[in-house]
């Protein structure tokens, strides 16, 4: 029984934070700012642990019976999490879609945390609420430059929506699409009598209604996963998301586009949304946004833009007209945590028509009510914290300028890289960047010995290259497979995102000068192999 009461009185402690406790949680506090500051700057990760060592940290399936103090859990934390985490603030991280973040994201995350806000719900998020219609508003503009009329209109307007936040660019897409199938499949009244909507009778029904065999979604090749995950999960199925071979800048083929287009429409199969990307997700390159659009509206179809990554490089007048055509688009997403520099877990889908949201709004009698201002009416996610503050701040702070700053300076690194790549005699640059996604590979063409199938050598060779600079921790960058039209069948390639305003032109040659050296390693290995 005293046990108990102790172990009360010391969760209660936790939650109330009593004075004598904020010298302990200051001092965890400076421990871990220490170390995250201290472990292995320019090195990507902090470790030699592999991932099966680290497992055994965490082996215990048991939730411990008695509680412990919170220094005990901040030693774990330090020793088992900190410590052997990847660096993606590391210069020379510049494989996969993270980066450093600004300074003031640290602070700003603890004023989230601590205030608690649940978006779904005004009576959870009072002020949050506004903040994030205003931010939605922010970016809507960005895209769409809709006059201030429209915005003073309908930005606080809680009977329609400009947006959603979600948790990333996944649920953005989905979001999107599952507008895009509802408008097509709405409630109709017809000489059969009144179809209540796909949302209500399924799919099966609203094909029936509509007089279609099929349904599908259409995008380039290079389309990101999260469209299939979409497919599968909108009931039109991941075989009916139909990829467009691309050109070679790896934009979509608009021919082809529209041949394809074509055959469904005389297979009666109904057009979901034909969908663009504004900075694909493996090479970073653009479809053509304008001519997209223009096949859309002829064939009465969504037209949503995939802007997860490149969504941001409107804010720059020198690269902004890439992305020519996306004010068409019925809808957009944008990641706030790729190149706006928020932690992650903030997305959005931002549409043309404000009354687009209205086709997924759902209601319950305690949350959500038709009339409320309660944002959870037309999000997929129901309780969500309070990213738009992040946003908010980011887009403030930095302002449009200095995301332009960031974003062609992005695109210039890149483009840095890739010459350095050229230069090299040792590299081969496979996709010049559009943005400042850069893929390539070690091919010392000279020293490659005589095998059965070059192509497959070469291959495992990016791979295991790969693998090896990512296990010794100094630097990283990513690996993917293309499917290019001046290779004969699929080229591994190792994939550098240069998003990161500290990477250095030295860090890109050290870390050219490291996959050399790791791949003539290889090359030796495998002549004393044969």
């Amino acid at each position: 029984m005293k046990s108990a009461k102790a172990n009360l009185q010391r969760l209660r402690q936790i939650f109330t934070l009593p004075a004598d406790q904020f010298s302990t949680l200051f001092k965890i506090e400076e421990e871990i700012s220490q170390n995250l500051l201290g472990f292995l700057r320019n090195n990507v990760v902090a470790s030699d642990l592999r991932p099966a060592d680290l497992e055994r940290s965490f082996a215990d399936h048991r939730v411990p019976r008695q509680p412990i103090f919170v220094s005990e859990q901040a030693e774990f934390l330090l020793q088992k999490v900190v410590a052997p985490a990847v660096n993606t603030s590391s210069p020379k991280f510049i494989g996969h879609m993270a980066s450093a973040l600004p300074y003031f994201m640290l602070p700003l995350t603890k004023i989230m945390t601590a205030l608690n806000q649940n978006l779904v719900k005004t009576e959870t998020s009072k002020s949050f609420t506004p903040l994030e219609r205003q931010v939605l508003a922010m970016l809507h503009h960005l895209v769409y430059q809709h006059d201030d009329q429209f915005y003073q209109q309908f930005m606080h307007d809680n009977r329609v929506a400009i947006g959603a936040f979600c948790s990333g660019g996944t649920v953005a897409n989905i979001t999107a699409l599952w507008v895009a199938r509802n408008r097509l499949f709405a409630a109709k009244t017809s000489d059969d009598g009144l179809f209540p909507g796909v949302n209500q009778a399924g799919m099966v029904a609203a094909l029936r209604f509509y007089g279609y065999r099929d349904a599908a979604i259409i995008v380039s090749r290079l389309g990101h996963y999260s469209l299939a995950k979409a497919s599968d999960l909108l009931g039109i199925g991941r075989n009916q998301l139909i990829a467009i071979d691309t050109d070679a800048r790896q934009r979509v083929r608009s021919k082809d586009l529209q041949t394809v287009i074509a055959k469904l429409r005389q297979q009666k199969i109904a057009i979901v949304a034909l969908v663009g990307l504004a900075g694909s997700t493996e090479t970073g390159s653009i479809d053509p946004l304008t001519d997209l659009a223009k096949i859309a509206e002829d064939n009465g179809c969504h037209f949503h833009v995939d802007g997860s990554w490149g969504g941001p490089t409107l804010f720059s007048q020198r690269h902004g007209k890439l992305l020519e055509g996306i004010s068409c688009a019925d809808s957009v997403t944008l990641d706030a945590h790729k190149q706006l520099y928020v932690p992650m877990g903030a997305g959005m889908v931002l549409f043309k028509d404000q009354n687009s949201l209205n086709n997924i709004e759902h209601h319950a009698n305690y949350i959500i009510r038709e009339k409320s201002r309660d944002l959870g009416k037309h999000t997929l996610e129901g309780s969500r914290p309070g990213m738009a503050l992040l946003v908010h701040s980011a887009l403030r702070i930095f302002g449009q300028q200095g995301f332009e700053l960031l974003i062609d300076h992005g695109i210039a690194r890149a483009q840095q890289f890739a010459e350095l790549i050229e230069r090299a005699d040792n590299f081969e640059l496979i996709t010049k960047p559009q943005l400042n996604v850069v893929t390539y590979r070690f091919h010392p063409d000279s020293k490659i010995p005589v095998v059965n199938d070059r192509h497959q050598f070469l291959n495992q060779l990016t791979t295991n290259l790969q693998r090896q600079q990512r296990d010794r921790g100094k630097s990283f960058v990513s690996r993917t497979t293309l499917t290019l039209n001046n290779y004969q069948s699929p080229i591994v390639v190792l994939r550098a995102v240069l998003a990161n305003p500290l990477t250095s032109e030295l860090d890109l040659q050290e870390i050219l000068k490291e996959q050399e050296e790791i791949g003539f390693a290889l090359l030796d290995k495998l002549s004393k192999d044969t």
